[in-house]
């Protein structure tokens, strides 16, 4: 039988007398406390979520950090991904295994989930704090546990947190679920149904804060900057894990533990945990609001005008000087190279230039605008006033950056330039040539790039093997034959890797489209990833369009055909994309298979602000299913990009399959901010908690929305911060 402790009323007064009495403790304390902030740093349990060691805490992380963490003690192991969405809302994603799992099952029911030796599951959390801490009350969250899963971890809670002095804070709390399954004081809200698996992924609505309720607590004392102690109550009472299967022996409830962090970005801990067991968790903390120190060199300075009594100085007439243009244009090019910008054309007048560039380097595209005006205040004659600077990607002009000179002159040293600066500078849509006499670079076009380095691919969350990899070798290469026609593609070599041992073969009853991308691993040829012609046009100055075709990615080929209608100003975007997509063969060399289908989306995009950027689809997916898309990101001035998804489809969940429809996180990190240097290239990875047909897009590279939006306002504004950098 499962050991179920006595209320916690009856404990004796020995530790828990402690923890029972936290609340009390801050409520008489709290006067001496006085209004100090609180200087105890909020720490991550043993689930990767905000909390004390096993149980959960009212505070939450830093506002848009992000976290890894991995806890081990006896058969369990727990990795998780953690978000601060918002200052409130905190969201994580777990994968659990447990040892030992069928040890106790006699071997003719070790069937279905009783067939592992170890059991995987994975699992979703949300966290909102309803209240703040304060003089005299504490923070408050309210939390869901694995509510979207099988429900192995599922529970609800609700934690407060209050410190008593500013290194000791105590936590109280009422768990459900399973953090209601050790010391229960009743049923608060009603009974707690059985949960209704089928094929998992489904919020449970109908448990949630329902069945035996039971209390937490703990204590928290950061000893010094780097060291901290932890004790708890814990309301688990591990029922399945040490109860019915005896995964491990829970002879207590309290559990105490050490954690030292010499660093924001790296925390580990000691524990001794249930009276029977050592643990050990690490976790690491990233918070892109954190700006990452860049390599790079010192700008040039705004060059000062002279006087306006030196008339010769201000004169126009040097745009009747036949050569102008291109001396002007390659001298702004030279001043310009080491910082990676490229410049396509010049055009001016006497008092108007619009320099058209390409940024391949900075991360950036506001550092490139800002590094463009000072070398334009450095190169133009005196009478040029407005700068108009045109950000180019893939042919298009995407938006205008229009400023005054003057501007430039009076604020480069003003304490309050950036602000100042960003008021006066307008982003303005931009079509067509630009004005005046144009100066173009001859030799632009066409240009060949490449690169040759090393490539990774992760398999996760596989029952048979939770992690696998690939390594290898990728070679890339970009043709720029013509302003807005790009010829592009990669090749690959694997070198060294196991997502070859995958041996399940696809059991969906949909068309195959993302199944079988296992037999795709297991090539150990050069591969062929893509290799697309792409055109990109502007046909009005809020329209771009595109299409692509070829080998579009390395499952499907096809072309690829798309529209947006994006104003540079607006919030809102609006895009039409229509598909014919065909089965690529398994080596990835240049033939196909039978399967062809047309898909196609009608997209809406939004920025909410603050870096908050919504997305539907809605439209028909790769195994002809029908329906929408779901998205939500946050995306940081440096780059960082951090999202969860979910699609539902016309697929019933029997037969989408186990996850009944398909949801993840998608996260964009920045290399510049891992290497110290300026690089516009990025590390990409969509975590599903597992890979079924139904609700599969096909991967296009350039897609419109994606290659326009980091030019214009709502962007540019975001990383105004670097105008002057």
């Amino acid at each position: 039988m499962t050991r179920r402790s006595p209320p916690l009323n009856a404990l004796p007064l020995t530790v828990s007398g402690l923890l029972r009495g936290g609340a009390m403790t801050a409520a008489l304390l709290c006067g001496t406390a006085g209004a100090a902030l609180p200087e105890t740093r909020p720490s991550l349990n043993f689930y990767g979520a905000t909390g004390l060691i096993d149980m959960p805490s009212g505070e939450s992380q830093p506002d848009g950090q992000f976290s890894v963490s991995v806890g081990h003690f006896g058969p369990i192991t727990r990795t998780t991904l953690s978000f601060q969405i918002t200052p409130r809302i905190s969201a994580s994603f777990r994968f659990l295994g447990i040892a030992k799992w069928n040890a106790q099952i006699p071997p003719a029911d070790r069937v279905g989930t009783n067939a592992f030796d170890t059991y995987y599951d994975r699992s979703f959390d949300l966290r909102f704090r309803v209240l703040d801490e304060s003089r005299y009350l504490p923070s408050v969250t309210i939390g869901l546990q694995d509510f979207a899963g099988t429900g192995v971890l599922a529970g609800e809670y609700v934690a407060a947190t209050k410190h008593v002095t500013p290194s000791v804070k105590v936590t109280a709390g009422l768990g459900w679920g399973r953090l209601g399954s050790n010391g229960s004081i009743g049923s608060v809200f009603g009974d707690r149904p059985v949960a209704t698996v089928g094929q998992g992924g489904r919020p449970n609505w109908d448990q949630w804060f329902r069945g035996p309720a039971a209390p937490f607590a703990g204590v928290e004392w950061q000893i010094n900057p780097s060291w901290t102690f932890k004790a708890e109550y814990s309301s688990d009472a591990y029922e399945e894990e040490a109860g019915r299967r005896g995964t491990f022996d829970r002879k207590s409830d309290y559990n105490f533990g050490v954690e030292y962090q010499k660093s924001d970005s790296f925390r580990v801990g000691a524990y001794y945990l249930y009276g029977s067991r050592v643990g050990l968790a690490g976790h690491i903390m990233l918070n892109p609001r954190k700006s990452a120190a860049i390599d790079e060199p010192a700008p040039a300075p705004v060059r000062p005008r002279p006087p306006r009594s030196d008339v010769a100085a201000w004169s126009g007439d040097w745009v009747t000087q036949a050569d102008a243009g291109g001396i002007l244009r390659g001298n702004i090019a030279r001043r310009l190279e080491d910082d990676g910008i490229l410049v396509e054309s010049l055009g001016y007048s006497a008092g108007v230039a619009q320099l058209r560039i390409r940024n391949t380097r900075l991360m950036s595209e506001a550092q490139a605008v800002g590094r463009a005006a000072r070398v334009l205040s450095q190169t133009l004659p005196a009478s040029v006033e407005r700068f108009e600077i045109v950000p180019m990607v893939n042919g298009l002009p995407t938006a205008a950056a229009v400023m005054n000179r003057a501007d430039l002159e009076a604020l480069e040293f003003s304490p309050d330039a950036t602000a100042r600066m960003q008021d006066r500078v307008a982003i303005t849509d931009v079509a067509g040539d630009a004005p005046g006499m144009v100066a173009r670079d001859p030799d632009l076009y066409p240009r060949l790039t490449w690169s040759l380095g090393p490539y990774g691919r992760l398999g996760l969350f596989d029952p048979d093997g939770p992690i696998r990899a690939d390594a290898g070798l990728r070679l890339s290469g970009r043709y720029d034959l013509a302003p807005g026609w790009v010829l592009s593609g990669s090749v690959t070599q694997k070198v060294v890797g196991n997502l070859d041992d995958y041996d399940r073969p696809s059991n969906s009853v949909l068309p195959r489209v993302r199944t079988e991308g296992y037999l795709y691993d297991r090539n150990d040829g050069p591969a062929l990833e893509n290799l697309t012609l792409a055109w990109y046009g502007k046909p009005g100055r809020d329209i771009y369009t595109r299409v692509t075709g070829g080998y579009l990615e390395r499952m499907f080929g096809g072309v690829s055909a798309e529209v947006l209608w994006k104003p540079a100003g607006s919030a809102l975007a609006l895009g039409a994309e229509v598909n014919y997509a065909r089965h690529r063969d398994f080596d990835q060399r240049f033939g196909f298979q039978d399967y062809s289908i047309v898909t196609g989306h009608l997209s809406a995009y939004y920025e909410f602000g603050n870096g908050y950027l919504g997305q539907v689809d809605v439209g028909r997916y790769l195994a002809g299913d029908i329906g929408a898309t779901v998205s939500l990101d946050r995306e940081f001035a440096n780059g960082w990009r951090v999202g969860a998804f979910a699609t539902k489809t016309d697929v019933s969940s029997a037969d989408f399959g186990e996850g009944s429809f398909d949801k993840g996180i998608r996260v964009v990190i920045p290399l510049g901010t891992a290497l110290g240097t300026q690089t516009k290239s990025s590390y990409r990875t969509t975590l599903r908690p597992i890979t079924r047909d139904g609700g599969a897009r096909l991967n296009v590279d350039g897609r419109l929305y994606e290659t326009v939006r980091e030019t214009h306002g709502g962007r540019l504004d975001a990383q105004f911060g670097r105008f002057w950098k």
